[in-house]
């Protein structure tokens, strides 16, 4: 099944500077995609239009209603269209992993977890942090999934920055989500926990049946995850299929300069 459809999408900012030229993409459900390109081929552009941290300036980017309604007959939403109300249920379907790790260091691990699942509570039980028994089972059960459980009551600011990531990747499962969106998750790290952080995040994926769009700062790292790659230049796909078929004589094309 088809979770993700892109069709011609821009990104401008004013007139002259353009960072995504017309991208289309088809994403199956269960895919490990991991996107590859220079520093500003708009990677990290491409995977904030998809949950709309950034607005695009044109184009469509589809997404099976049966995402949010498992009586959807196959229909799909425009998430460009998409009101306020649609856009913060798309978010709890829609994960992100950030490169920075985005917790609050303050609080201890456990809470930082419990917050992906702050799109599901009213209001009033957040601010009070007022979560139940259910709940806390749940964000014990993904730590424990991480390889955290131990740690669970710990500061987040005690944790190195491979635990810090993998509380990430823990809070974000609390959102039950169909996609995860990474933007380079790893480029903080060195490349023994690189792979820790991949090996957690592909075996999850896999075990949950969760689409993945992974921006990577490595053609090896990408090379040893991800099952399919995708290539951007100057904000176009450049290339797209199988790990098999990036020969090297594209890679010297795709990471070649302009000019």
């Amino acid at each position: 099944m088809t979770i993700l459809e892109i069709k011609d999408l821009y990104k401008s900012y004013g007139a002259s500077t353009h960072v995504l030229r017309g991208v289309s993409l088809e994403v199956r459900q269960g895919e490990f995609v991991g996107i590859i390109g220079l520093s500003g081929a708009g990677k990290s552009t491409l995977l904030r239009c998809i949950n709309r941290l950034v607005e695009p300036t044109a184009g469509e980017i589809l997404i099976p209603q049966a995402i949010f309604d498992l009586e959807a007959n196959g229909s799909r939403m425009d998430i460009l269209k998409m009101k306020q109300r649609e856009l913060r249920h798309l978010r709890r379907k829609v994960g992100m992993i950030f490169q920075q790790f985005n917790i609050v260091k303050r609080l201890s691990v456990i809470e930082n977890v419990l917050s992906g699942g702050l799109g599901y509570q009213p209001v009033f039980r957040t601010c009070l942090k007022c979560f139940s028994r259910e709940e806390k089972g749940r964000a014990l059960a993904n730590l424990k999934r991480v390889g955290l459980l131990d740690h669970a009551y710990k500061r987040a600011d005690e944790l190195s920055g491979g635990e810090q990531q993998r509380v990430a990747i823990a809070r974000t499962l609390m959102q039950d989500p169909a996609i995860i969106l990474a933007d380079e998750p790893v480029s903080s790290l060195d490349p023994k926990l690189s792979r820790v952080i991949l090996d957690i995040l592909k075996r999850i994926c896999l075990e949950d049946g969760i689409t993945a769009l992974v921006s990577l700062h490595t053609l090896e790292l990408t090379r040893e995850y991800a099952d399919r790659i995708v290539g951007l230049k100057e904000g176009r796909i450049f290339f797209d299929g199988p790990v098999r078929e990036l020969t090297q004589p594209l890679v010297e094309k795709l990471y070649q300069h302009a000019g």
